[in-house]
């Protein structure tokens, strides 16, 4: 991803969790000046209906990414390694949610 142009605001990411307990989902993006702009903005343009209750902002350039051409490297050999599964015991009633 290209830099900001000196006449341009940097882009961020947004990622907003909408109930305590609940992870961050990435809702969108947005152009601001610095981190508490961008906060701002995200919740001004985000959390209109106060669906949040938490608000995450990051730089679009500094988020580091896997290439989706090497899928096969990060994510195929996990199949074979059936010891990550939990398929050798029952779970108790107590975590029926899992």
């Amino acid at each position: 991803m290209s830099a900001a142009t000196p006449n341009e605001w940097p882009l961020w990411e947004v990622f907003v969790r909408s109930k305590a307990g609940l992870d961050h989902k990435h809702c969108g993006s947005l152009h601001a000046a610095d981190p508490q702009m961008a906060i701002q903005m995200a919740r001004d343009v985000y959390t209109r209906r106060q669906e949040g209750s938490s608000v995450w902002v990051v730089r679009s350039d500094q988020i580091v990414a896997s290439d989706p051409r090497d899928k096969d490297m990060y994510f195929d050999p996990a199949e074979d390694k059936v010891y990550r599964h939990p398929t050798f015991y029952e779970l108790p009633k107590a975590v029926d949610h899992m």
